[in-house]
């Protein structure tokens, strides 16, 4: 767009002016293409702004109703604290809008004032210029009142607008405090659904702590009930029992636990009796064995009185004393002790030790006894199907075994069996090449320990739990070896009637 060129008017009071000369106050290009007095504006420091080089402006009018529709769809989905944050965001923009419009309506004064100077210096150049320039004199004229009128059809529209703004700030401002109220009275009702539900939750609790404390009160009652019941069953159970029956059983469980041990104080007794004999005859002794004369008891050679010569690196030999006073060797035991099995039982123990050039004899007090109930629990395992005893190996083919883990040792009727775990270290059946007897080769475990020896080449020394469990094994194996017409002893033994 051109921008028309205007010249300021210079009133100069010197000659020129009267002779009549032609003043050019308004230029001859000056050209209107539109038809009506274009719409500049006045900037900061004077300056003219063309309003087409500005970027559009929006009306007020479009964007408040475009705010309101918005809010409006939105309202629905919105919550109450959300609602209320969009009303007042909406609240603030109002207000700005309504300081724009303020802004706008002095402007609009401005325009006015600027518009009237305007009317009035166009009226002066009307009465001053004449022909071609003041016919557009006239048209500028005619194109300032048209702006004019412009003017006041924007203001009224800005009133509009701001009579609208209002309505709306006023509006937004009552839905803020709607929202506010809601807000209150929703916090209100949440508080009042929290406390209710607190209360409900203390009587939950409050019922389930009184009806476990019932069920616990039932519970013992019940329990009581049933202990009493069960008094009661016991005491018809033992007026239906026979009563006397069972004061003789406990009686002779008494009483054979009496004849126990006044058998072994008898047993002591005759040896310090066969003692005492012997010191009478022959008071040159210097040694005697120290034990008991029954199963399970390990034999000792010690020194009777002070002063008595070391044996302690003496060769030994032990033997068995049979009818007649002839002796047979006990293979292997050649230790200062000797602890009895059952093929020794009903026979005297003697041993012998070789001190320098003499032997010295020493001998036990009375033939071995079995041990008490030991034939009772015999016979108690042979009842079961499967006789089997923990046990460690000690020695295998007289060497010392590195592992001491605890093994099986099963004695069927056909068959004795060495197993760890579901592993099978040995198992043969009963044969002349197989020997059991208890070790010979002393220690202070001698009474719980075996040897058996499978097979020629492979032999073991176990040790039991118990003594007791020891001489079952022996007893029981070499019962079953009768059986198989084999006669089950210990390397070099002989039969004659024992254990």
């Amino acid at each position: 767009m051109r921008v028309p060129q205007m010249t300021r008017v210079i009133h100069d009071s010197g000659e020129g002016m009267q002779k009549g000369v032609a003043l050019d106050i308004v230029s001859s290009d000056v050209n209107f293409p539109k038809g009506h007095f274009p719409d500049y504006r006045i900037g900061p420091n004077n300056q003219i702004i063309d309003p087409e080089e500005t970027h559009e402006v929006v009306p007020l009018k479009e964007i408040v109703a475009k705010e309101t529709t918005q809010l409006l769809e939105q309202r629905k989905r919105l919550s109450v604290r959300d609602l209320r944050e969009k009303f007042e965001k909406g609240l603030s923009g109002a207000s700005k809008l309504s300081e724009e419009a303020k802004r706008r309506e002095a402007a609009s004064l401005d325009r006015q004032v600027l518009l009237k100077k305007l009317r009035d210096v166009l009226d002066t150049l009307k009465g001053r210029v004449a022909g071609r320039n003041r016919d557009d004199a006239d048209e500028a004229i005619s194109l300032v009142e048209a702006l004019a009128v412009q003017l006041t059809q924007r203001e009224g529209e800005l009133i509009y607008e701001k009579a609208e703004v209002k309505k709306l700030a006023s509006f937004l401002k009552q839905a803020t405090e709607d929202a506010r109220k809601v807000a209150e009275e929703e916090r209100a009702l949440a508080l009042a659904e929290i406390e209710k539900s607190r209360a409900a939750i203390e009587k939950v609790e409050k019922a389930l702590q009184e009806q476990d404390s019932a069920s616990s009160s039932r519970e013992k009652e019940e329990i009581e009930e049933l202990r009493k019941e069960i008094r009661e069953a016991r005491r018809i159970k033992m007026l239906h029992q026979p009563s006397k029956v069972m004061d003789m059983q406990f009686e002779l469980q008494g009483l054979r636990t009496l004849i126990s041990e006044k058998t072994q104080l008898c047993n002591q007794l005759k040896k310090e009796l066969a003692m005492i004999k012997r010191l009478e005859q022959d008071s040159s002794k210097l040694f005697e064995l120290e034990g008991s004369d029954t199963l399970g008891s390990q034999f000792c050679i010690v020194p009777r009185v002070d002063g008595a010569p070391d044996i302690s690196s003496c060769p030994a030999q032990w033997y068995r004393v049979i009818s007649g006073g002839n002796r047979e060797l006990i293979s292997g035991a050649t230790r200062l002790t000797y602890a009895p099995e059952p093929f020794d039982v009903g026979q005297l123990l003697q041993a012998e030790i070789i001190l320098k050039a003499d032997k010295v004899t020493v001998q036990t007090d009375g033939p071995i006894n079995h041990a008490s109930g030991l034939e009772r629990y015999v016979e108690s395992l042979m009842k079961r199907a499967d006789i089997e005893f923990n046990v460690v190996v000690t020695q295998m083919n007289g060497n010392d075994y590195a592992s001491k883990s605890v093994h099986v040792f099963h004695i069927g009727k056909l068959r004795v069996k060495l197993r760890k775990g579901r592993s099978t270290k040995a198992r043969e059946s009963y044969s002349t090449t197989m020997k059991l007897c208890g070790s010979r080769g002393g220690g202070n475990a001698a009474a719980c320990a075996v040897f058996w020896q499978t097979r020629k080449g492979l032999s073991y020394t176990l040790a039991f739990e118990t003594d007791r469990d020891r001489n079952a094994a022996i007893m029981l194996a070499r019962k079953f070896a009768s059986s198989c017409n084999v006669v089950l002893a210990g390397p070099g033994d002989q039969v004659h009637g024992g254990g």
